[in-house]
Order: C-alpha cells, then structure tokens, then sequence
C-alpha cells in the first residue's frame, strides 16, 4: 500500500513524461502532415527511447519507491532526458505548426501574435496565465485581443496577465493577439485596467471567493475549507466540519517500511496543523486565489486556493520541503452525501469498490490505488464530488469522505526517500448525477495537461495557410479519449491513431478535423489488420485505427 506513495518524486516525473509523450507524438504527427514533410527516421528514435526509458523506470522496483537511493540517481537521470528530449521536440513541432498560420490583420502594428494549444479532443475553454515581455516604458500596459482584433478582459498579476480562453478546439489551435498600450492617450471606453475587488482586514468572512458555480469560504483560523455552496444545485458540499484537512499520522514500526503503511496510522494522529498565515494573491473577476501557510509534523506547507471565473472546480496548489521521518499526510475531504461505493480511475477504465467493507478481502482495501481521480457519488446517482490529482496515486473513502494520501517518509531501503521540496496539485469538482455525466475523466486529464501557449513572430513567410483557429483531430464522441496519434509502423505514408471508451458506455467514432484523415482500416496493439467493424467502439475498450490524409487537405 506505501507504493502508492512512496518516493513521490518518481510519481510526478511518470505522469509528466507520460503527458509529455504523449504530446511528443501527437503535434510532431501533425506537424509533418501540414508541413508535407517525411516524418524524420531520427525523431522516431528520439521518441521511441524516451519511451522505452520511461517504461523502464515503470519497473519493480523504480516507481513504487522501494529501490535504494543509488537506483534513483539513474532514474532521475532518464526522466530529466525525457523531459529534455519531448519538451523540445513539442516545442518543434508546435513552431513549425505556427510557421504555417496565415496571421491576420493585428489590431495594432506592435501587436504580438500568441498561439494557445489543446492537445486533447474536445473543445476547452480554461484561464490562462501568459508571462508578459518585459515593459520599456512604466506607462505601457499589455491588453489581450482576439483574432479578430476585439478587445479581451484581462487582470494583471505580478509580471502575468490573466485572461479566460474560450473555446479552444479539439487537438487544435486558437490564435490570440498580445496588445500593448500606452496609458497615457488610450480611449477611456476601451480601457480594460484590472477589476479587483475590495479586500479586508483579517477576521470571519474575508476569505470568501465564488463565480456562478461555487461559494467557497476558508476559515480564517485553519486555513481549511469552510464550506463549499453548490450555486448550481443549492446544496452545501461539505460536512459541518469542513475539508481540505491536513492529517499527519505516525507510519512507523513495518519491517517492509517503502512498502507498507502502518496498518494501525489512524490511531496515531498527530497534533494538527497551524496556520502561519492567509492572504489574498489574486482577487479579481477572473481568477481568485487565496495563499495559506500552515505548519504540520514539523513542515511548511503553502496552499493556494484557486478559482476561476468559468469553472466549478476548487485547485489547491501545494509546495512542502519535506525533511520529517515516518509520518503519513492525508488531505481530508467529509461530504454531506452517502455513498455504498467510490469510483478510482485506471489506466483506460475506472475500480468500482465498496465503502463498506465486509469480508477480509474488503477490508484488507482500506488505502487503495487511483490515477488521476476518485469519486464519490451519492446512492441516488443524482450528486457526488470528485477529486483530482496531478501526481498522486493512494487514498481511502468512506460513504462520507474521501482522503487524498500526499506524502509519506520511510527510511528503508532509501534513508532520504521523500526528503525534499514538493509540489504538486489537488482539485475539488462537485457536481449533479453521476462521475460519467459529470465528465470526470475529461477534468482529470485536463489537470494534467493543461492548454500550452506559443508566442511567434509576425514575420512572413512562404507557404502560410493555416487559419487563425483549427481542429486536427476530432472523435465526436463524449466518451471516447484520444491515446495517441503516431506515425504508423507497418505502413508507409500512414498514421495510427489510438482512443479508449471511457465511461463504461458503447461509443460510435466518426473521425473529423481539418487534417483530413479517414480510417482505413482496424489494427491491433502491433498494428496488424483485423476484421471488425472500426464504427462502434465497446464499454472500456482500447481501439486503433490506421488513417490516412485524404487527397484535398485545405487548412486555409
């Protein structure tokens, strides 16, 4: 049960570099297409090794955390190259993209154009935070237009400008213009200065941010989550005792100490955590974000609560150095609903498991594995909540609570597992009906790959004909989730792409997008053909598809 969470540097480096291949394959894919390029026998390589490095750092005993510490120089090594080497081949790849947009009209002749990406399939619509240039003059202020030259909302942060983009396509692109402005001289109707609201002096009720979704309170005094108001449904989320509890537990006493956690950690709790301090980060229309800092086991933990302006769900960024030993931190989600079962995600599925245990199996289950989210919906099917993570594997449930497990400090077989600066994500997401109708997978994964942003230059090249917005690849379905899009390794001049059913429900595929591909055939895991009709995809089923371009691409 402690690989779950043992050495959570080897966790967040495997989510990364599985994102980052991912992505890594995809844009190099499209890439060659709209560029009429032969897709380059050594970026094939390139991407072959960072996968089979990064599958071999998958093994027992690497990921779980129960190597010694020599092992994990070594695998450090092999995920900082494949960070290296995907960073930069997305980086390539998405230029290239870039260097084939016809840009259009800029609103101004200083005007900056900045590309934002969506690597998966569905449109999205998130806020963005965009580092600015820096200013030559301290009267000159940077607005957002889109690309039809209109002007943006904005709020200004430290040297970021926050903004909501709407609607980016599935797979696809959407142009944006960075606009600066002096303010000496700008038309009073056109001057979007950022809207903050007033804040206040310490005490109850200052820490209270909401948008059309959710009113979220932070209690003053812990740093907790006070309470969660359901705007859509009129429900509180939460019990009477609050959320986002950090409980430290003393994990001491397994011989098998990387690998267990001490069966008996709830009945040695140890003192709670103390609040250093709460403030304001950002308090405006668009994004709100409320930094806590509290002491726990002796560390600093600092939280920033955010919410955004479109959003219904509550992100909690974390930082820790952690340097304590043999303790266990969980976050505490009590919901005022009552569920027989939660639902962890898998890899390409979902674990249905009971709240209730009865037999010495069940009970043997009380700190379980997930990926990228756990949910718990009410027995009714009408209300849940679900939690989200971006590198976090354990947790327990109750038929009222769900734990999310952050850290642990084993001693053997590494003396300094764990021993170190932390960061990672959590997120809280209620919602009406079930975790499918919810589109629980989709806000996992877009937690974990968030939409990417491409500034280029304006100047002018040959073979420009990609529009301002564009969707490559579409499945048309809700349910269906795009696993990877690649060169084929069979065929010629030929794609593969590769989805999963992802809510327990039959799916029909219609393949869409300004790429112009069309199936041609089903293949198998190698890639070999079969016989089987490519329209209709089974609950949880892994499907691959051999594609090509049709003869008419346009993108223009």
């Amino acid at each position: 049960r402690g690989c779950f969470t043992t050495h959570a540097d080897q966790k967040r480096s495997n989510r990364q570099c599985e994102d980052l291949l991912y992505q890594a394959e995809l844009w190099s894919s499209i890439a060659q297409i709209v560029t009429d390029r032969v897709y380059p026998a050594d970026l094939k390589l390139q991407i072959e090794t960072a996968w089979k490095q990064t599958l071999f750092n998958q093994f027992h005993d690497i990921i779980p955390g129960t190597a010694i510490a020599p092992v994990y120089v070594t695998a450090n090594e092999g995920w900082e190259h494949v960070e290296r080497v995907t960073t930069q081949i997305i980086s390539n790849a998405l230029g290239d993209i870039c260097d084939r947009i016809l840009l259009p009209t800029p609103p101004t002749d200083l005007a900056i154009p900045i590309i934002i990406f969506n690597a998966l399939n569905w449109v999205r619509t998130e806020v963005i935070s965009l580092c600015l240039p820096e200013m030559e003059s301290s009267s000159q202020v940077w607005f957002l237009h889109n690309a039809a030259g209109e002007w943006l909302p904005t709020e200004s942060c430290t040297e970021k400008i926050v903004f909501l983009a709407e609607d980016i396509p599935s797979v696809g692109y959407k142009l944006f213009w960075l606009v600066p402005y002096m303010l000496m001289g700008m038309d009073p109707i056109e001057d979007p200065k950022p809207r903050w609201k007033d804040t206040k002096t310490m005490g109850s009720g200052d820490f209270i941010f909401k948008n059309q979704f959710i009113r979220v309170e932070i209690d003053f005094q812990t740093g907790d989550i006070a309470s969660i108001w359901d705007e859509v449904n009129q429900r509180e989320v939460l019990t009477s005792i609050g959320a986002n509890h950090l409980e430290a537990f003393q994990d001491a006493g397994q011989y098998w100490d990387a690998w267990n956690i001490d069966p008996q950690y709830a009945e040695k709790q140890l003192p709670p955590s103390q609040l250093k301090s709460i403030e304001w980060i950002e308090n405006g229309e668009i994004r709100q974000r409320v930094r806590v800092v509290r002491e726990l086991a002796g560390c600093e933990f600092t939280q920033d609560y955010i919410l955004d302006i479109h959003s219904p769900i509550l992100r909690i960024d974390t930082s820790v150095d952690w340097q304590t030993e043999h303790v266990l931190i969980k976050a505490n989600f009590p919901l005022n609903l009552t569920a027989d079962r939660s639902t962890a995600e898998t890899a390409c599925g979902a674990i249905d498991r009971t709240t209730q245990p009865e037999t010495d199996a069940e009970k043997a289950k009380w700190e379980l594995p997930m990926h990228r989210w756990v949910d718990l919906t009410d027995n009714s099917g009408e209300y849940g909540v679900s939690i989200l993570n971006n590198c976090k594997y354990g947790f327990d449930a109750g038929t009222d609570y769900l734990r999310l497990t952050l850290l642990r400090s084993s001693k053997w077989p590494d003396p300094t597992a764990d021993r170190g600066y932390h960061e990672f994500t959590y997120a809280i997401y209620p919602h009406s009906g079930t975790w499918q109708a919810a589109q629980t997978v989709r806000r996992g994964l877009e937690l974990n790959s968030p939409l990417q942003v491409f500034q280029i230059d304006r100047t002018a090249a040959d073979n420009q004909y990609l529009r301002a917005a564009n969707s490559f690849i579409d499945l048309q379905s809700q349910n269906l989730i795009l696993m990877a899009f690649k060169p084929s390794s069979t065929i010629a001049n030929s794609w593969v792409i590769r989805c999963y059913e992802c809510d327990g429900n039959e799916a029909n595929i219609e393949l869409t997008g300004d790429l112009g591909l069309k199936i041609d055939r089903v293949v198998n895991i190698l890639e070999e053909p079969q016989s089987e009709a490519f329209d209709i995809i089974k609950p949880w089923q892994i499907r691959s598809f051999g594609v090509s371009t049709q003869s008419n691409l346009s993108l223009g």
